[in-house]
């Protein structure tokens, strides 16, 4: 289970609670246990299995005891017994801005509302402004949040998603008369942000009203938004709206495929078809437009192949030339998770990491990786503990005699993440740069300089040639902070010119570069690394089908991953030691 779903629960509770004018110290416990666990580097389920947890300050028996309910049950039992006593609709009031659980609790109570559409009227009607905490500017500002809102689709990040889509998809699996059962739309596509999710069933016409029941009785529910004969929508807590559809097995595969592809490619392939005198939609192949005599739609093949078509992966099912290039043959042939053979940026106890040295090195060769490198934080970012020099050389030393007790298997590479400092330079020379193995060059601060000023900053650490891979290139975190502005076509051909990579980093909250520059990438001839920028040893494994996902996205093949490469061949292709000394 993911920190942000601990979070949440723990959040949530915390807000009813306070709604239910329970003691402070109660609410302030939960709420400090959800700040405490939000700013872990490591999952807490795994604290919480090594008996660790507890140690994590403001985080006791009891809340230890709560995470492990919500781990093992996937519900916490207190938390939907104080929802069942108050409206559905009330969660979502917490969600505007500048209404908190008291306030809310106050329209709840003295006016008996809980839904948007209720405290938008009331608010119109001038209701609001005599109640306690409230006044006319108030109400005003309310009435603001609420059309924000009503423009605004709450938006989660695809590790969130997909932990949903499993667990839904899992369910409906074990629904009897359902004979399959998958996640499709933007999930499938490996968006790095979801807005809504789809989930498909193929079941008898028999056997619909079970599954749609099953479906609509998951613990996460909290609204049914609308129940169809063939396609029904929730909402669960963390404001995910998601679809069902269900469909009979001869459509299997013709819904999944309707379902999975954007609106561009779903046009494309229409307009394919009625080229040919056939329709293709949801639920099947036809050669008829009247869609009378099918001719397939139970294998999502038969939708390519009616048109004449190899397969097309999901990924790249957005209409941005991927069927242009399947009738001409030029489908890339896309990487693949056996096509990895490293991670080259990770960290350690020794700065941010929560991992040991010798941690991380066993996870990745549990993973399967032939090598590796250990990328601690430099001096420049003091809150991390940033290494300096001498730090640098100790650990330096470590690595190199555990790379003689393990011969090899796997290689550590002695590296760094280098602070790309606001005036371009880099916050350590070119003298303990040229000392290691593999640089990786990223911005952590500054963020606020003008498109221009980021752009000849990121340009001139590029140029240094003391690094080897532009780490997170837009500083983005998905949900929480825009990339900073920055001329990424520039910043490429900095990096062509000297021969530098552009790092995919595979952490859930960044996916950073996004596809349209990693396809730009790719034809300029740049190469990228899909690195995990993992802090703990269970986030190597878990955090590299993110990246690989993206890269799909993004049209790259094996060879225009650097850490696919053998590694004599990824030293050889960045030498920076010899830029570095050269630059001495």
């Amino acid at each position: 289970m993911e920190n942000d779903t601990i979070v949440k629960a723990l959040s949530d509770l915390a807000d009813l609670l306070e709604m239910d004018r329970e003691p402070g110290f109660r609410v302030r416990a939960f709420r400090n246990a959800a700040r405490a666990i939000g700013g872990l580097g490591e999952p807490a389920e795994a604290l919480l299995a090594a008996g660790k947890l507890t140690k994590v300050p403001g985080i006791g028996d009891g809340i230890a005891r709560r995470v492990n309910e919500l781990i093992t049950e996937g519900r916490l039992g207190e938390l939907e017994e104080r929802r069942a006593r108050m409206p559905p609709g009330l969660v979502h009031l917490l969600r505007l801005p500048g209404l908190g659980p008291k306030s809310a609790e106050i329209i709840w109570r003295e006016l008996k509302l809980s839904t948007l559409l209720e405290v938008e009227e009331a608010a119109r009607a001038g209701k609001l402004r005599g109640l306690p905490r409230f006044g006319a500017v108030r109400e005003q500002r309310l009435l603001q949040a609420i059309e924000a809102r009503r423009h605004e689709r709450p938006r989660i990040k695809l590790s969130q998603a997909l932990e949903s889509a499993r667990r839904l998809v899992a369910r409906m699996r074990e629904t009897e008369g359902v004979v399959h059962s998958e996640a499709a739309g933007s999930v499938r596509r490996h968006l790095a942000t979801i807005g809504d999710l789809d989930v498909l069933v193929a079941c008898p016409d028999a056997a619909r009203p079970t599954a749609i029941e099953r479906f609509i009785t998951y613990p996460d529910v909290v609204h049914v938004l609308n129940r169809g004969e063939t396609k029904t929508r929730v909402m669960l807590r963390d404001g995910l709206e998601v679809d069902l559809v269900v469909v009979p097995p001869e459509s299997w595969g013709a819904a999944l495929h309707y379902l999975t592809g954007s609106q561009d490619h779903n046009v494309a392939i229409r307009s394919m078809a009625a080229k040919r005198k056939l329709r293709i939609n949801e639920w099947g192949v036809f050669e008829d437009r009247e869609g009378e005599r099918r001719t397939g739609g139970a294998e999502e093949m038969d939708v390519f192949a009616a048109l004449g078509l190899p397969w097309i992966p999901p990924e790249l099912r957005e209409g941005q030339g991927e069927i242009e290039a399947a009738l001409a043959g030029k489908l890339p042939k896309l990487l693949e998770r056996a096509d990895m053979r490293g991670d080259l940026h990770m960290h350690t106890v020794d700065t941010d990491g929560k991992s040991t040295l010798e941690a991380m090195v066993a996870a990745a060769a549990e993973a399967g990786h032939e090598y590796l490198a250990i990328t601690d934080h430099s001096q420049a970012l003091a809150i991390t503990k940033g290494l300096d020099p001498v730090r640098l050389r100790m650990q330096g030393a470590r690595i190199r005699a555990l790379n003689e007790q393990l011969g090899g298997k796997p290689t550590i590479l002695r590296g760094i993440e280098a602070d790309i400092l606001p005036d371009g330079s880099v916050d350590l020379g070119p003298e303990v740069l040229g000392e290691l193995d593999w640089v990786v060059g990223s911005v952590h601060s500054a963020f606020r300089l003008s498109r221009e000023e980021q752009t000849k900053r990121v340009v001139k650490a590029l140029e240094s040639g003391l690094i080897d891979v532009l780490g997170h290139p837009t500083g983005r975190l998905l949900t929480r902070r825009d990339p900073y502005p920055i001329d990424i076509e520039q910043v490429l051909a900095a990096a062509k010119r000297v021969g530098a990579a552009m790092e995919l980093n595979a952490f859930p909250d960044r996916l950073d570069l996004e596809e349209t520059s990693l396809r730009m990438a790719k034809e300029m001839g740049v190469p990228v690394i899909i690195s995990t920028d993992s802090h703990h040893e269970r986030q190597l494994d878990l955090h590299m089908p993110f990246g690989i996902g993206i890269a799909r996205r993004g049209w790259l093949e094996a060879q225009d991953v650097g850490n696919t490469w053998p590694l004599e061949t990824l030293l050889d292709r960045f030498p920076h030691r010899r830029r570095a000394s050269a630059a001495l």
